[in-house]
């Protein structure tokens, strides 16, 4: 779970953008470390927002974002009928099922990503789907997805820390002491340094 994105590689512009998506991606996952199911799929407010939903809405944007760089079919596709199952947990499904099921679409983005060629990859465009928010005919590269899910985590992170808190109080720093084991103040340094 990376909390700091390593400065990157001299050049490595497609490096650079896949850590600053991990480390977002990790943001939202540590949001359930420690909770039962039934706290990451409850809402401690009055959002409907749960750290379990999520984590399924951060999975299938990524999902969905990149089967349309690869100009393939989304076979999670959500219409306007089922759009609110993309924010809870339905059925028998769990936390560590969503948490599995990133894990691939993760995987698969890197393995996408990687794949494409080193000069101008990044560049390579694809249309954007009809919708009532982005431009008739519209296109954007993969450079533009990449910061796009840094922008989508990012927000959703910050909407995991409210969700978390409000639960059981634990902020964002605890969160990433619990998960790593280890504390910034052991070293006797008082405060946590600029974010």
């Amino acid at each position: 779970m990376v909390t700091f994105v390593s400065p990157e590689v001299p050049g490595d512009e497609r490096g650079a953008l896949l850590s600053f998506v991990e480390s977002q991606r990790g943001a939202l996952r540590r949001s359930v470390h420690g909770l039962s199911e039934a706290q990451a799929a409850s809402c401690p407010s009055a959002s409907e927002l749960t750290l379990a939903g999520l984590l399924k809405h951060s999975a299938e944007v990524e999902l969905n974002w990149l089967r349309l760089a690869q100009q393939q079919p989304n076979e999670r596709q959500r219409s306007q009928e089922t759009w609110a199952d993309g924010f809870r947990l339905v059925g028998a499904e769990t936390v560590a099922e969503v948490l599995a099921f990133w894990d691939d679409v993760a995987a698969q983005t890197e393995r996408f990503a990687a794949g494409l060629p080193a000069a101008g990859g990044l560049d390579r465009t694809f249309p954007l789907p009809p919708a009532p928010w982005f431009p008739e005919d519209g296109k954007v590269s993969v450079r533009w997805m990449l910061l796009h899910l840094v922008e989508e985590f990012a927000r959703h992170a910050g909407h995991a820390d409210i969700v978390r808190e409000s639960l059981d109080g634990r902020t964002s720093l605890e969160l990433v002491e619990l998960a790593s084991g280890q504390s910034w103040g052991q070293s006797g340094d008082a405060s946590p340094g600029p974010a």
